[in-house]
C-alpha cells in the first residue's frame, strides 16, 4: 500500500494557463479552512478526503514526465492535507517542478516548503482586508495568513503572486485600496491580481454582481504590478 494513501479530490492533466510559463497539471486536494461566498469549487472545499487515489497521481506523472514542466497543488486548501511534505517530495523526485495555490493558513507548512526547496511558485490568496477578513472568509485566520505573506515578501527565495477574487456584495473599492497599500506597506514586489467575480454555482449561491469594481477610481500608486482580470 502507498505509504500517502489518503486520496485526492482529482486531477486536471494539462494546463498552460495555472503555471505561469510552464506546461502542468493540477492536482486538486478536497477540503478547506475557509467559506469564501465566491469560491467556485464548493465540491471540493465540501468534498470530505476526495476519492481519487493517490497511486493514480504517480502512474500519471511517471507516464507524464518527458511532456510536462510542472504540478500545480490546489484546491480546496492543499496545506490541508496530512501528507503534503512528502507529496511534495516524491513529485520533485520525479523532475517537476511545484507550484502551490494556497490561503496561506498554514504558515509552518509554506515554510517548510520553500526551506526544503520542495515548492518553486506561490499563488496567495488575499482575501480581504484585516477587518474584513471574516465577514469574507468565514474564519478568523487573519494573522496566519499576514504570517505568510510576511515571509514571502521578506525572505524573497522564490517568485509568488497575490490574488484577490471581488464580488462588490463582499469587496469595495477602499478595500482594495486596503489590500494595495498593505502590500506597498509589506514591500511586496510581484503581481497583483484583482479578479472580478464571474457568475457561476458558487457556495453560498452568491447573485449576480449589481456593479462592478470602480477599477478607475482607485487611487494608490503601487511600486508592483497591479493586473484587473476581467474587468
Amino acid at each position: 500500500m502507498d505509504k500517502f494513501n489518503l486520496p485526492v479530490y482529482g486531477l486536471t492533466p494539462f494546463t498552460m494557463l495555472d503555471y505561469p510559463d510552464k506546461t502542468a497539471c493540477i492536482i486538486w486536494f478536497a477540503g478547506c479552512n475557509m467559506r469564501c461566498a465566491y469560491c467556485h469549487n464548493p465540491d471540493i472545499v465540501m468534498g470530505g478526503k476526495g476519492t481519487m487515489p493517490i497511486t493514480d497521481i504517480w502512474q500519471f506523472l511517471e507516464k507524464r514526465k518527458d511532456l510536462l514542466n510542472a504540478v500545480v497543488l490546489s484546491g480546496g486548501e492543499a496545506t490541508l492535507y496530512p501528507h503534503i511534505i512528502e507529496i511534495a517530495k516524491k513529485i520533485k523526485q520525479l523532475g517537476f517542478d511545484i507550484k502551490l495555490d494556497t490561503n496561506g493558513t498554514k504558515p509552518k507548512i509554506v515554510k517548510s516548503l520553500i526551506e526544503q526547496k520542495l515548492v518553486d511558485y506561490i499563488a496567495l490568496d488575499y482575501k480581504a482586508p484585516q477587518e474584513k477578513f471574516k465577514f469574507v472568509t468565514g474564519t478568523n485566520h487573519y494573522n496566519k495568513f499576514s504570517e505568510t505573506l510576511s515571509y514571502l515578501c521578506n525572505t524573497k527565495a522564490i517568485p509568488f503572486e497575490v490574488r484577490t477574487t471581488v464580488h462588490t456584495d463582499l469587496l469595495n473599492e477602499n478595500d482594495i485600496e486596503s489590500i494595495l497599500a498593505d502590500l506597498k506597506k509589506r514591500g511586496y514586489s510581484g503581481t497583483c491580481y484583482i479578479q472580478n467575480y464571474r457568475h457561476t454555482n458558487t457556495l453560498k449561491n452568491l447573485n449576480e454582481q449589481v456593479s462592478s469594481l470602480d477599477i478607475s477610481s482607485l487611487k494608490n500608486k503601487q511600486s508592483f504590478k497591479v493586473d484587473y482580470r476581467n474587468f
